[in-house]
């Protein structure tokens, strides 16, 4: 057990970390439409920049866990942002919509390192029976970055232009870079693992691949679909600035219920936890399926950072324990399925989107919502009681 004090700054620059990388990750949405009124591009095609985003992310997801067992998670974590710095710099830069793509995929390739390259740090240096609790600390963290990237990118978007948005991840990137030095490496052997061999290992796993398609569809109702909340306000009429901030509930939601998670780990069985989650993300989608205003879905926002909260912090406890012996590939895995569901979910919502459509949208998160909510809690009390 490490100190007290060096705990708190190797979980502060973890922190940090998937701070910067949710960041980036969420700033796209309030400036779809900004973007598209720059470049002269329908809402459709600026979307794939988004869905291109999260697919890359999900892709390299797997890559960056092999690479980080075999030369270390804090040389991954510096690599990577490193790349994200110059693809931010890239993207500020970008003359036209296809520049924009390739860029935007290369920060969002470089980024998909940091979070569960952070998960699996915790994974490594907490033990099990304490580890949901940093866990948390670093989906605060994230969730705060969801709240900072949704309503300040649509505010610097009407003050100043949404250029300076990747370019400030950029700068982030590169101050964490230099920081990340003084973070130690785990005690684990790296270097001797075959890659392939570890991902069959999880994929024989029945619970982790129950894990991995349950966070896929998360990936698909949440993540997908939540890209739209924010031009779904623009659509009512309002600027980018207003935009941003009604879609900056879901970050404030996260940040707020993942408070109240925190003290019930340990007090409640994980699939109670997991319940709870489900309800929320049920109940959040209903709101805006009724009618789509700035007040259902800044409701919305906040029932779903609660779902987030509740259930995908369970979801990535879960997948820290599953496979132990392959912890790194596991967590890998998991945040592929998460993001590739993202790409999926935003890709297929973007022509009801385009068309103005969002109401259906909404409604169709809601009817997959139900049987995820379902099958999450079903499956990690199963889990629960053959573990």
């Amino acid at each position: 057990m490490h100190a007290p004090a060096q705990e708190n700054r190797r979980l502060r620059l973890l922190q940090l970390t998937a701070l910067t990388s949710t960041c980036d990750r969420f700033a796209i949405a309030p400036l779809l439409v900004v973007i598209g009124l720059d470049l002269g591009a329908p809402l459709v095609a600026v979307a794939a920049v988004a869905s291109g985003y999260f697919l890359a992310y999900g892709l390299m997801q797997p890559v960056w866990g092999m690479v980080s067992d075999r030369i270390g998670r804090v040389r991954v974590m510096r690599l990577a942002l490193l790349g994200a710095a110059l693809a931010g710099i890239g993207s500020a830069l970008a003359p036209n919509l296809l520049v924009l793509q390739l860029t935007r995929a290369a920060a969002g390739g470089c980024f998909a390192a940091l979070q569960p390259t952070t998960l699996v740090y915790v994974g490594d240096v907490w033990p099990a029976e304490t580890r949901q609790r940093p866990l948390s600390d670093v989906l605060a963290a994230s969730s705060f970055g969801i709240a900072v990237a949704t309503a300040g990118a649509g505010l610097l978007a009407d003050l100043v232009g949404w250029r300076v948005v990747p370019a400030v991840t950029a700068v982030g990137a590169t101050g964490l870079w230099v920081a990340l030095r003084r973070l130690p490496e785990p005690d684990l052997a790296v270097g001797r693992r075959n890659p392939l061999r570890s991902i069959a290992t999880v994929l024989r796993h029945g619970w982790a691949l129950a894990i991995l398609v349950i966070v896929f569809v998360e990936g698909v109702v949440v993540l997908g679909v939540l890209t739209y909340l924010a031009p779904a306000v623009s659509a009512l009429g309002f600027s980018a600035a207003v935009a941003g901030l009604a879609a900056a509930a879901f970050g404030a939601g996260a940040m707020v219920w993942s408070r109240v998670v925190r003290p019930l780990v340990g007090r409640l069985p994980p699939a109670r936890i997991a319940t709870v989650g489900g309800t929320l993300l049920v109940v959040g989608w209903a709101v805006p399926s009724l009618a789509v205003t700035l007040g259902t879905v800044v409701a919305a926002g906040l029932l779903l950072g609660g779902a987030w909260a509740f259930l995908h912090s369970t979801l990535q406890n879960w997948a820290t324990q599953v496979v132990p012996a392959e912890r790194a590939t596991a967590v890998a895995l998991f945040a592929a399925s998460l993001f590739l569901g993202s790409s999926a979910g935003a890709a297929l919502a973007a022509p009801l989107a385009g068309s103005g459509d969002f109401t259906t949208a909404f409604r169709l998160a809601l009817a997959v919502s139900v049987p995820l909510a379902v099958a999450a809690a079903v499956a990690r009390a199963r889990y629960g009681r053959t573990a």
